[in-house]
């Protein structure tokens, strides 16, 4: 049975920094993109960043780009969203997601979820 179990979220006043750890069990994900989503209650789960099998190529969310980086290490199934200069807009429920591709619309989607972890940025 396939599992992602994140971890990491919590509290931070704005201009801080949290790192997200995604732990991948149940089957290798080390030819397959993995990244991280995240969603505010009322809206849609929304994309945030990607990373490719090897970790050299990456995409993020216009509203990340600068101050979030997503990377791996396929030894230990794991997948990381360190985030830097985080602003309140950024609370949300952080989501890990494995073999991550786009649809036919060009919008990204994950085949496997995690639980979600709560990201919360003070003013």
């Amino acid at each position: 049975q396939v599992q992602l179990v994140e971890s990491g979220g919590g509290l931070v006043q704005a201009g801080g920094s949290l790192r997200l750890s995604c732990a991948a069990s149940g089957r290798t994900f080390s030819t397959h993109a993995m990244g991280w989503f995240r969603q505010v209650p009322g809206k849609e789960r929304e994309f945030v960043a990607v990373c490719s099998w090897s970790g050299g190529n990456t995409v993020y969310a216009d509203s990340v780009k600068g101050r979030f980086t997503v990377s791996r290490d396929n030894a230990k199934n794991t997948v990381y969203l360190q985030m830097n200069s985080l602003r309140p807009e950024d609370t949300a429920v952080y989501y890990c997601a494995a073999d991550v591709r786009r649809d036919y619309s060009g919008s990204w989607l994950g085949v496997y979820w995690g639980q979600g972890t709560q990201v919360t940025v003070s003013s």
